[in-house]
């Protein structure tokens, strides 16, 4: 259990590996991924490196497999994901790969060549078969009217031209032939591919000379159009038509069988090339290692430096002779631990349940080495602290039914592998999301509030009828309540007030006009008692800190007195709000002082104050003793400590720099008394935020849901069913997403700055061991 709470214990040892056996045993090391190589090579550049060739070889590879992978996906062919882990190939299986991968990518690019030169034949005869059919029917009759008219026709010239640029075709043409043309047109009803489908006109020009001749080839040109030969005589047409068709008929006919081939070779290749990718980028993982490993002047040892757990170190020797055996090598792989000043990296096993919050606490900042773990207790801390903020029983009941439908269908949904960022952001946290369901259930519970209702499951512990009952004191009757806007209960009545509600509030605060006021009373004491008790928690954390890293000196001087200062004060609050709960009843509560009068004249020492009576017999005599214990504690930090740390510096012969020691301790002293103010005023947003949800709610039942409730007549049903799909649609999007960032958002503060300051550091590193695992995942960083 000591590792949950704490970093793991860290190593620095040193690996001797065989030459032969060194691509073996770092493919075992990356399969259970327990060690981070140091680079003993960071003078040495890249391409100096032994195994460069290998990476280049391998990076070649994973070049022509995304090749492949882009056709696959342009061809709309599945790639098939078994979620199989091969083994790493051998060094000797890289040129059978390599041949592989070779002659698939030249037979994808010889088939894409060849169906591109066909398409564009097959293109080039569809639109000459256009020009038949179009000068064949259309243009027949304006030839023959414009020959016999003018009868100076020496040309004639066919072509075709995208639709869209068709009026700037035609106002160049007659500018340019200065009108001595005549143009006919006519629209090809079926796109063609050219290479994407596009829409295009047939253009029948008839000129006079060669010069008009130049001039309209030139223009044709400058637009890009095709032109086409055209025979004059239409049964020289009729026979071209039907060599053309008979051209495309054959040309359609190979076009088949070559897309056929090509979906074939891509369809055996979809089946593998998961598989393939994962092979070369395990083998490129391996030599990139293996370059960052010093290798000793016989040429025959690796030696690698690596950081690890220590209570891993048997299945990281276990993992080397697996290795060793499996290259065939005689010589076993070596594991030694060494000595050494540098700090470890920070290491926290996590599980499923736990990466969600450990990741909340890596945000902050990567724990120091071996210090307090807060991610423990985040687990309880944040999900409660954030159901403060958003208790609502309804609305608990839909967050958690959301992630309980995460949780039950993980193992298909990670199969699926979303490319969605939300989506996966959702998922990544979706023990948190549960936690924080499950929470706000039961802070709606004990707030008495679903949907903005009150759920009255006990009955109320508040009853009118003895205010009717004048032989028992009451003085109300029927008309005291007709003509009365409002009444107030007096518990102090017999019969009126039976008892306490048996779990959270009564439900009669929900018609009550003074409900908001002892809400905000009520709300603000939980708040100031919820933060007092994390903060102190916190400070006393830090005490295992020092225990640990056996620093008495912070016992004496730091946490002794941080924790005297925070209880004298704030401690003390939180006992007075307790105390008035317990001594005053209903019949002399009206009496009772205000706590917020009784704390400033705590530390105005004014207790001459006859307006605010003392809460208890020697009330001044024991705050006068907490306010002097607690101004005590500032010097005691501030000066006394920075004192005992200048002997030491005395003693140890300038072994630190003082001066920064010094002013290091008085920030640290100042910000502690300040924060303590600050710091539990900060949780008084678990009020705000309570009050405001609470009211969002209220605010949203009645402008939408009660509008659909008030309807009695016959069409109402429908009015109630639409009017429920807007409520539904605007609680989900404001109250649960909306509400709940918020409420995330201000308890992950309250767990960085309140809280995790007490007693965390942040300035350690993580540990990134080697791992296959991440690399395929696209983890780049690790």
């Amino acid at each position: 259990m000591g590792e949950l709470f704490r970093s793991e214990e860290m190593t620095l040892a040193q690996l001797f590996l065989q030459s032969e056996a060194a691509y073996c045993c770092v493919s075992e090391l990356g399969e259970i991924g327990m060690v981070q190589f140091r680079d003993l090579n960071p003078d040495v550049n890249v391409f100096q490196r032994k195994f460069v060739n290998e990476v280049r070889r391998c990076e070649e590879m994973d070049r022509k497999l995304r090749f492949v992978e882009k056709e696959i996906k342009k061809a709309n062919i599945q790639i098939v994901d078994t979620g199989e882990n091969p083994e790493v190939p051998s060094p000797r299986d890289m040129i059978d790969m390599e041949a592989t991968f070779e002659k698939l990518e030249n037979e994808l690019k010889e088939i894409n060549t060849n169906q591109e030169a066909l398409k564009k034949n097959f293109l080039e005869l569809t639109e000459l078969k256009h020009i038949l059919r179009r000068t064949q029917h259309n243009f027949l009759l304006v030839q023959s009217s414009f020959v016999f008219c003018f009868r100076l026709t020496s040309g004639l010239i066919t072509k075709i031209i995208g639709r869209e640029r068709i009026p700037t075709f035609e106002r160049m043409l007659w500018r340019v032939c200065r009108g001595n043309v005549f143009l006919r047109q006519a629209e090809i009803e079926d796109p063609l591919e050219d290479p994407t489908l596009v829409h295009k006109s047939v253009f029948i020009i008839f000129f006079q000379g060669d010069q008009l001749k130049n001039r309209v080839k030139k223009i044709c040109e400058g637009f890009r159009a095709t032109l086409y030969p055209c025979p004059e005589t239409p049964q020289e047409r009729k026979e071209m038509l039907a060599g053309v068709n008979a051209r495309i008929d054959d040309l359609q006919m190979v076009l088949n069988q070559t897309e056929d081939h090509r979906q074939r070779v891509l369809q055996a290749a979809a089946k593998t090339v998961r598989v393939w990718f994962i092979k070369v980028r395990k083998m490129k993982a391996i030599y990139h290692t293996l370059n960052l490993c010093n290798i000793d002047v016989t040429q025959k040892c690796l030696i690698a430096e690596v950081w690890c757990p220590v209570s891993d170190m048997d299945s990281i020797q276990f993992a080397l002779r697996r290795g060793t055996e499996k290259s065939g090598s005689t010589v076993p792989s070596i594991l030694n631990r060494m000595q050494t000043n540098q700090t470890p990296p920070t290491y926290n096993k996590t599980s499923k349940f736990t990466s969600g919050f450990q990741s909340i606490v890596d945000a902050y900042g990567i724990g120091s080495y071996r210090e307090m773990n807060p991610a423990p207790y985040t687990i309880i801390t944040f999900p409660f602290l954030f159901a403060v903020m958003f208790g609502d029983l309804g609305h608990g009941v839909l967050m958690t039914s959301a992630a309980l439908y995460l949780v039950l269908r993980e193992t298909r949904l990670i199969a699926q592998k979303s490319d969605n960022e939300m989506f996966n952001m959702v998922f990544a946290g979706r023990y948190i999301i549960l936690l924080m369901g499950i929470f706000s259930m039961y802070t709606g519970l004990i707030y008495n509030d679903c949907f903005s209702k009150s759920l009255n499951i006990f009955g109320s512990g508040w009853s009118v009828r003895p205010m009717f009952d004048s032989k028992r004191g009451g003085n109300w009757t029927f008309d005291t309540l007709k003509g009365s806007a409002a009444l107030q209960l007096d518990p102090a009545v017999d019969g009126v007030f039976s008892g306490p509600y048996p779990i959270g509030i009564d439900p009669i605060w929900n018609i009550a006009i003074n409900k908001l006021s002892f809400l905000n009373s009520f709300k603000m004491k939980m708040s100031v008692i919820l933060g007092v008790s994390h903060m102190l928690f916190g400070v006393t954390l830090s005490l295992f800190n020092h225990l640990y890293f056996q620093k008495p000196l912070n016992i004496y001087l730091g946490f002794i007195p941080e924790i005297l200062f925070m209880a004298c004060l704030f401690g003390y609050l939180v006992i007075l709000v307790f105390y008035k709960w317990v001594s005053y009843n209903v019949h002399i509560s009206k009496d009772a002082p205000s706590l917020l009068i009784a704390f400033i004249n705590m530390f105005l020492f004014n207790y001459s104050d006859t307006t605010n009576k003392p809460l208890y017999r020697g009330q001044m005599a024991i705050q006068i003793i907490l306010i002097v214990i607690a101004l005590a504690c500032v010097p005691c930090m501030l000066i006394v400590k920075t004192l005992v740390l200048r002997r030491q510096h005395m003693w140890k012969k300038h072994l630190f720099n003082f001066g920064d020691v010094a002013v290091h301790q008085a920030i640290h002293t100042i910000e502690y008394c300040l924060g303590c103010i600050s710091n539990t005023a900060s949780y008084l947003r678990l009020w705000a935020l309570s009050l405001a949800h609470a009211q969002l709610s209220e605010v949203l039942w009645k402008m939408v849901m009660h509008i659909g409730l008030s309807s009695k007549s016959i069409g109402g049903f429908v009015l109630l069913a639409i009017v429920f799909y807007f409520f539904a649609v605007l609680t989900v999007a404001i109250l649960l997403i909306m509400e709940g960032l918020s409420a995330f958002l201000h308890a992950l503060r309250l767990h960085w700055v309140e809280f995790q300051n007490k007693f965390y550091c942040g300035q350690g590193f993580k540990f990134l061991p080697f791992t296959f695992e991440s690399i395929l995942e696209g983890r780049s960083e690790d």
